[in-house]
């Protein structure tokens, strides 16, 4: 049985038996080779559902928006698996909130070029870290090299390295989609939604551009579950796993072994981990 038949079959049994309120997954988008995401309520709707190479938007988001309905079931890949993860240690869901039905991921593609998107190629988990069920065989995990733009940039003199972020967030367009697509970014309330002076600008300019984007990436820094999505749906082509992917090798090195975000539930995560008897020799 494909992958495919077994979400579709696990679907209409989880809905049919009430054990979930929704299934959370793929359907086929506008055109042959485009996938958009698709919430099915009800067992004679679960024929919508597809998966193949062209399923390229992650969908933890997605799932996290209808927790409280009911139960949720979301196909999981490693990404999808990962976002779970950090959704309970943000406190955003409990465990049994959400039926996992684990998913191999063999890489998707480009529906542009037919190439392997980035984020696949860079992907260090194809299988699922956390499922209920698995729906297929596990897949290899060839661990591919993923920091190769970021010994681009540290070996950059200091202007170069600012010419190179001015040049990319100069092309921002605050359309916060990076922000939208990421399951690191829960905050109700957003710092750049909040209506006070002088914490963040309104203005168009590479400051308020570059502003924004650090901070983000930031407080995203040691949660990032390298799912790629804000480079993804960025519009502009900005490079943020390069900035990502710098901060999860330097936390590696200062507070390592760490891999990433999202691979437990229970963390720790570094920048937010202390220990009370830390003598601070530094201050």
């Amino acid at each position: 049985m494909s992958i495919q038949d077994s979400i579709r079959s696990r679907a209409a049994a989880l809905l049919e038996s009430g054990e979930v309120a929704c299934v959370v997954g793929w359907t086929k988008g506008r055109f042959d080779n485009t996938r958009a995401p698709l919430v099915v309520y009800d067992a004679d709707q679960v024929d919508r559902l597809v998966f193949d190479e062209y399923c390229i938007q992650g969908l933890g988001c997605y799932a996290l928006e209808h927790v409280g309905e009911g139960k949720v079931a979301l196909c999981a890949r490693g990404c999808e698996s990962r976002a779970v993860n950090r959704f309970i240690a943000d406190k955003q869901m409990e465990r049994d909130q959400m039926h996992v039905l684990g998913i191999p991921c063999p890489g998707m593609r480009d529906p542009r070029t037919g190439d392997e998107l980035k984020k696949c190629r860079e992907c260090q988990r194809r299988n699922p870290v956390e499922h209920d069920e698995l729906l297929g065989d596990a897949v290899d995990e060839p661990a591919p090299y993923r920091f190769a733009e970021v010994d681009a940039l540290e070996a950059m003199e200091p202007r170069e390295r600012r010419a190179f972020f001015d040049d990319a967030f100069s092309k921002c367009i605050r359309c916060y989609a990076c922000r939208n697509a990421c399951p690191c970014c829960t905050c109700k309330g957003c710092f750049v939604d909040a209506e006070r002076p002088g914490w963040e600008g309104r203005e168009f300019n590479v400051d308020e551009m570059r502003y924004y984007g650090m901070i983000r990436a930031f407080h995203t820094g040691d949660r990032c579950i390298e799912c790629g999505e804000c480079e993804r749906v960025c519009p502009m082509g900005l490079p943020l796993m390069t900035l990502m992917h710098k901060q999860v090798r330097d936390i590696d090195a200062l507070f390592g072994p760490y891999e990433g975000g999202g691979l437990t539930a229970d963390g720790p995560d570094p920048l937010r981990s202390y220990n009370v008897d830390d003598v601070e020799e530094f201050m």
